[in-house]
Order: C-alpha cells, then sequence, then structure tokens
C-alpha cells in the first residue's frame, strides 16, 4: 500500500494512494487538481548515513567504517515530489545523491534489527543534496531544500534487496542494489535507536550507491528504487550568474 500527504486549499490530508488520487475517510483528492503532494511524513529528523557501499567508498577515497558513519538533515531541509530543488547562490558544486529511507511508525529505542520491521511505516526515497564545496556536512547537506522526499510512502517492501537507478537529465548516472550496502536497512536503524529516540514519521536514509554527481539548473534528477516508486525533482536557478 502507498501512503501519502496531499496540500489542499483546507489544509493537508494524508491517506492511500491510488493511480494520481488520495483516499482518505473523508473522501477522495485528485493530486493536481484538489492539491499538490507533500512530502510523505512529517519528520522530527532525518538521519542519514553515509559511506555505506563499497564502490562509493572506492571512488570517493574513503575509508570503509566500522560503524554506521551519520549526519542529521532537519525538517526544513524537506521538499515533496516535482518540487523544485534551489540552486543556492553561494555554491558552485551541488550533487545528488538517490538514497532509500525508513519512515518511522512510533515512539521507539534501544532495538535490536530483528525488531525494526514491527516499528517501520515503510519505505520512500529521499535525494541527498550536498553543496559539495562548502566546509562541514551540515553547511553542505542541512540547507533549506537539501531534501527532496517522497513521492509516498511504500509500506509493503523488503528493503534488503532493490534495484535502484538515478537518471539526471534523462541521462542514466546510478544503477544498484540494496544488497549491496555495507551495514543493511536493520542494522543501520537499530545502531541509530541506541543513541537516539525516534519519534513517528521520523526517517533513517541508507546511503548513496556510487556516481553521486553534480546537477545544474535546467537538469532533472529522477531517482527509482524497484517496488518503491520514482522521486522527480527539477533543478532551478535562485541567483548569481547561473541559468536555468
Amino acid at each position: 500500500m502507498r501512503l501519502a500527504r496531499l496540500l489542499t486549499p483546507d489544509g493537508p490530508v494524508s491517506g492511500r494512494y491510488e493511480d494520481g488520487v488520495v483516499v482518505t475517510d473523508d473522501g477522495r483528492y485528485e493530486v493536481g487538481r484538489d492539491g499538490r503532494l507533500l512530502p510523505p511524513c512529517d519528520p522530527s529528523a532525518l538521519y542519514c548515513v553515509g559511506r555505506n557501499y563499497a564502490e562509493t567508498l572506492d571512488q570517493m577515497a574513503y575509508e570503509r567504517p566500522e560503524e554506521p558513519d551519520f549526519f542529521i538533515k532537519p525538517p526544513a531541509s524537506l521538499i515533496a515530489h516535482g518540487d523544485p530543488i534551489r540552486y543556492p547562490d553561494w555554491t558552485e558544486e551541488l550533487t545528488y545523491a538517490g538514497e532509500l529511507v525508513a519512515v518511522i511508525d512510533e515512539r521507539c529505542r534501544d532495538l535490536n534489527p530483528a525488531d525494526v520491521p514491527d516499528v517501520v511505516r515503510g519505505y520512500t526515497v529521499l535525494n541527498d543534496v550536498d553543496a559539495l564545496d562548502q566546509d562541514g556536512r551540515t553547511a553542505r547537506k542541512a540547507f533549506d531544500g537539501s531534501a527532496p522526499l517522497g513521492p509516498w510512502i511504500e509500506t509493503d517492501v523488503d528493503p534488503t534487496g532493490l534495484e535502484m537507478s538515478t537518471t539526471v537529465g534523462g541521462e542514466r548516472r546510478q544503477d544498484a542494489n540494496t544488497e549491496l550496502m555495507l551495514f543493511d536497512p536493520y542494522e543501520v536503524v537499530a545502531y541509530l535507536s541506541r543513541r537516539f529516540t525516534f519519534e513517528p514519521g521520523d526517517c533513517v536514509a541508507f546511503g548513496s550507491p556510487a556516481n553521486p554527481g553534480l546537477v545544474e539548473p535546467g537538469e532533472t534528477v529522477d531517482i527509482t528504487y524497484e517496488g518503491v516508486g520514482t522521486l522527480s525533482n527539477p533543478v532551478v536557478a535562485t541567483g548569481g550568474d547561473r541559468r536555468g
């Protein structure tokens, strides 16, 4: 089942997503006509794991981590499927990275990996946008609009063997499978739960496969995870000498 959120003139609604329609207890809302998609959850934080694919380590000349290597994006970083990624005028190196995300369903902490499926609402897709030429992960990754998320939450999927792909401007840039992760999704969620109390709607992203790369205004980034869906966002200029 797919779960989505829609912003209507009367406020946000949540429900089951079916062929462009969000079905709630109160009625049916057509995406585009009755409102626009929102990020599919409302997290207190997005916990993001990096360096979780061996090919990415080789490509970026990173050392293999002994434990999951993580950082946090704030709620202000979120934008929805279809929203524009605004290219900040203070960076010259904006990059994409296609990541699978677990959405937590209940308040929890101190989990074992075997417990994780019981506390996960489902899975969605993140573009971990990064201003690569900035100093420090917070400056690079936690700014407004750096976390396109969506388009919905898929509740019926096994995250441990999913094919994924990323295209930029119609060109295939990433191809991988989640079975290539160094730390699988259940290990990652359990590891983080020993450090943080998760709240309903919180997100855990599992890192990007090889070939995260640069984007430019005028390009569209499409990230697909098998059985989950495709997150699509155009990149637009916001100032300076850039042209979209």
